[in-house]
């Protein structure tokens, strides 16, 4: 595992009790081309806020915090 994944999974779980909280949770699947790839799991599967976690919550602090990530898509 190289640094980037290192801090990638550092910043999921720092937002995973939130997720915990409703009934949800968020599991990370890969790292490649400044793409990070998850998956949502529980209450968060069709919840009508989860684009809304993935990408002003999630992907705004990897964006942040990390650099070289580019993006953040879930796979369904």
């Amino acid at each position: 595992m190289d640094k980037m994944e290192k801090e990638v999974k550092k910043i999921i779980d720092k937002i995973r009790p939130y997720l915990n909280n409703d009934g949800g949770d968020i599991e990370f699947v890969k790292l490649e081309d400044g793409i990070v790839y998850v998956k949502m799991l529980g209450a968060c599967v069709g919840c009508t806020a989860q684009d809304a976690t993935l990408k002003d919550g999630l992907e705004a602090l990897l964006l942040e915090e990390v650099p070289g990530v580019i993006e953040v898509r879930n796979l369904i």
